[in-house]
């Protein structure tokens, strides 16, 4: 394991109560929060208004958040913005405490969490592009997952499925490309460049206008898949 960050003791470290989730990892300890997508993004999300965090909050899901206490994270603040109540680190730190979350350990955990989210220096004009890029972390660890997947199958699997589990894992990670595109087109134009205009400031949005953001991610496996039924 590396050695823990200098500054300020985030505890990210110490393992959850919840033995579901399992201990931090190495990979969860932050250098620097102004380096930290998932941190950046969870910060101008905090503290964007109710119609640009709605917009986020409908594209993003828990599981593009590598870090447990993130996920946590968002899917809280996403279950405030659903429930049309404020979404700032304030109502977010009242919502711990009144669901009981904010106790023991985990509490602790996901109280240093928000705090840190909440100081990373994310703007809250640029949710779009931090969403974008926790979006594409998640899309390469994705192939990470499929590789691990095809090697474990290459040991155990009987000969008969190993293709038939090579089409499945590609058509997943056709759909994440897909998404990807579609985020990145969408995001990508909403998020980076007119924030101003979906907040209301500007003329109307043509959303399939596309991004000069919109990142191209492909494979000459995933083409060779889409081309299977």
């Amino acid at each position: 394991m590396s050695a823990a960050p200098s500054g300020p003791d985030h505890g990210y470290e110490e393992p959850f109560d919840d033995p579901a989730e399992g201990p931090i990892e190495a990979g969860d300890l932050l250098d620097d929060l102004r380096t930290d997508a998932e941190a950046l993004c969870l910060c101008s999300l905090l503290w964007s208004s109710s119609s640009v965090a709605r917009t986020i909050t409908a594209t993003l899901t828990p599981s593009d958040f590598e870090r447990p206490v993130y996920r946590e994270l968002f899917e809280l603040i996403a279950a405030q913005i659903e429930a049309g109540t404020p979404h700032d680190p304030a109502s977010i730190a009242a919502a711990l405490t009144q669901t009981g979350r904010a106790a023991g350990h985990r509490g602790t955990q996901l109280s240093r969490a928000l705090s840190d989210a909440t100081m990373a220096g994310g703007a809250p004009e640029a949710v779009g592009h931090y969403a974008i890029t926790v979006v594409c972390a998640a899309y390469r660890r994705g192939f990470h997952a499929a590789a691990n997947s095809l090697t474990e199958a290459a040991e155990q699997l009987p000969q008969d499925q190993l293709f038939p589990h090579l089409l499945s894992i590609g058509r997943a990670q056709r759909t994440a490309t897909q998404r990807l595109a579609d985020i990145s087109s969408t995001l990508g134009w909403w998020g980076v460049y007119r924030i101003d205009q979906i907040m209301g400031e500007g003329p109307s949005l043509t959303p399939s206008q596309p991004s000069e953001r919109c990142v191209r991610l492909t494979s000459q496996w995933a083409a060779v898949v889409a081309a299977r039924p």
